[in-house]
């Protein structure tokens, strides 16, 4: 059986480098898994959200790890976590589903943001964060944990969510 670990969460609050620093640890434990940056998957111009591209290409794409016996899929996105179960139907092998929404507070947010972004560009990912952050808050489900990555490092959450799924790592079995 397939386990999808989804790791969601607003912009700015550490997605992809939590999701890299449970790549290391798993990689590091010698756990076999893949990491999937769901960002990746539709990033075109004008944006093909309406074909569902995102969820087209993860199935290619788990198709081809799963050929080579891969069963566990790490993938972040900022509302992957509202969208585990078409993930995993996307995946197409039944995946037991476990996720995390990260979460973080305005500020350090903010001050992650302008660390990469300037100028509209800021002002715009700010706005957009901030809703994805009201609309993740009200309608993540209630079993999924949350984690708070303030004044953390992204290896430290990393561990705590390794914590909370059973692959051999974090303490669990």
């Amino acid at each position: 059986m397939s386990e999808l670990l989804v790791i969601g969460g607003r912009s700015g609050v550490g997605k992809t480098s939590v999701g890299s620093a449970v790549h290391a640890l798993l990689r590091d434990a010698d756990v076999q898994h893949a990491l999937v940056e769901g960002d990746t998957l539709d990033q075109a111009w004008p944006p093909p959200w309406e074909h569902r591209l995102s969820m087209r290409n993860l199935a290619a794409i788990w198709a081809n790890y799963r050929e080579l016996g891969y069963r566990r899929l790490v993938y972040t996105n900022t509302v992957a976590v509202l969208e585990a179960d078409e993930l995993a139907a996307a995946m197409g092998d039944e995946p037991r589903i476990m996720g995390v929404l990260l979460t973080a507070s305005d500020d350090v947010v903010g001050a992650r943001l302008a660390g990469r972004e300037s100028g509209d560009q800021l002002t715009a990912h700010l706005e957009r964060s901030a809703r994805a952050a009201r609309r993740l808050s009200a309608d993540t489900p209630a079993w999924m944990p949350r984690v708070d990555t303030d004044g953390r490092d992204p290896v430290e959450v990393a561990r705590e969510i390794l914590t909370l799924v059973p692959w051999g790592v974090g303490g669990r079995p």
